[in-house]
């Protein structure tokens, strides 16, 4: 019952308008309960508040830093409780719970002081590789800070600090500011518009009441700001269309230590995720009041390995060499699932069956037949045949810790979602939530 009211909440009623009720429900200043309740029943109903009251705190945690409003409501309904300590001795261990907890999410109210210099955290996907992955993950908000780089047609950039959920308009005026662009070229129709480009060359102009943009790009898309006079002679960057072929790091790495860095550093990704972030994702317009930056960069990764399997495969010239690297992620995906990091398992598993990879025949009859089977056992395992009965059985027999394959979860969730209505009669379909 208490996760129906949470879920329910999360997605019809406002923080501070649920907090309101729940507060109606435990009056302030009262001592002892009104004449015509029964004897008892305002104990019950005490700890029936603070029953919601605790698994609310428990379910949304550091989510809660963001609302204002809720921190206060929160803190005004906690000093409301804890003067009724000496009057319900029954509620203590409620009440040392609720205490700890408090502390815990350290709750943001509102202040007249301007707040302290923020620490910056950079997005992942705006640096190079290699510094992202040395860096600690931790979990992302709409008020956090980033560094992202806006591009211009001739490939010069600008860096702008903006906030994880920032709009499109947002944005440009950073951008306009950076480059000191007048309010005069502005208002002859020289303003800026803001694009994402792939490295395919395919475009997209974003509208200015977008927001959280950052999240939603590809592997390969950048942002670009131009006006609209120099929007179709936009290209992708030059480092994305020319490929080299090389000797690179993999060739030389021990296949446990690769699988255990991609287990390690996808773990941090997916402790990361908040349980509403997959409801919120799933929802799609229906949601507004968070963001889901942790999911999205999960997803990302998924995809940036899956490609990164099949460009070391092709950049690869010898034929030797090419069923040896072969050879070794076939290694690197058994590893992962012994990790019990199915993520990693399935993003190199798919990688291989990619039809680039796969046409490579002379390299595949060069794959010893001990590893042959074991890759055809793989594609048994991730073959989406009776919505993946085989890897459903394996991820049941599993203990945690374990890495699922997310996008899974998402497409189960978003049947559950598109095949029954959020509403019935005008009311809400619990039983869905």
């Amino acid at each position: 019952l208490l996760d129906d009211i949470v879920l329910t909440h999360s997605l019809f009623l406002p923080t501070e308008r649920f907090l309101q009720q729940l507060h109606q429900q435990y009056p302030a200043g009262t001592r002892g309960p009104p004449a015509h309740w029964e004897e008892g029943s305002g104990l019950r109903r005490k700890r029936a508040v603070l029953a919601v009251l605790l698994h609310f705190l428990e379910t949304y945690k550091g989510l809660l830093q963001e609302e204002e409003s809720a921190g206060k409501v929160i803190k005004e309904l906690y000093l409301l409780i804890m003067k009724d300590t000496s009057l319900y001795h029954e509620l203590e261990d409620e009440i040392i719970k609720l205490h700890q907890l408090v502390e815990t999410v350290e709750l943001k109210v509102a202040d007249e002081t301007p707040p302290p210099n923020k620490q910056v955290k950079p997005l992942f996907r705006h640096f190079r590789r290699i510094d992202s992955c040395l860096q600690t993950r931790v979990a992302f908000r709409g008020s956090d800070e980033i560094f992202c780089r806006v591009y211009m047609p001739d490939h010069s950039y600008v860096t702008i600090r903006s906030r994880l959920s920032a709009s499109v308009q947002d944005i440009l005026a950073s951008v306009t500011e950076k480059l000191q662009y007048s309010e005069e070229q502005s208002a002859r129709g020289d303003a800026l518009i803001l694009v994402t480009m792939a490295s395919s060359g395919e475009k997209a102009v974003l509208q200015p009441s977008e927001e959280c943009v950052f999240t939603t790009l590809g592997i390969n898309s950048h942002l670009f700001a131009c006006t609209k006079d120099t929007f179709d002679s936009l290209v992708p960057l030059p480092e994305e269309i020319q490929v080299v072929p090389g000797d690179t790091e993999i060739h030389r790495a021990e296949p446990e230590d690769v699988a255990n860095h991609l287990t390690a550093f996808h773990w941090e990704l997916f402790r990361c995720i908040h349980e509403l972030e997959f409801v919120d994702y799933v929802f799609h317009g229906e949601r507004g009041r968070r963001e889901t930056a942790n999911l999205e960069l999960l997803l990302q990764r998924c995809s940036e390995v899956q490609h990164w399997v099949g460009t070391e495969l092709l950049l690869c010239e010898g034929l030797g060499k090419r069923a040896h690297l072969l050879k070794k992620l076939i290694k690197i995906a058994a590893i992962c699932k012994q990790n019990q990091d199915m993520l990693s398992f399935y993003a190199i598993v798919i990688g291989l069956n990619n039809a680039a990879v796969s046409r490579l025949r002379l390299t595949w009859e060069k794959l010893p037949g001990k590893f042959k089977n074991l890759f055809r056992k793989f594609e048994n395992l991730t073959d989406p045949c009776r919505n993946h009965k085989s890897y459903r059985e394996v991820l049941a027999k599993m203990k945690p810790p374990l890495i699922p394959f997310v996008p899974l979860i998402l497409k189960d969730l978003t049947f559950l979602h598109e095949g029954s209505k959020t509403l019935l009669d005008g009311l809400v379909n619990v039983e869905k939530l």
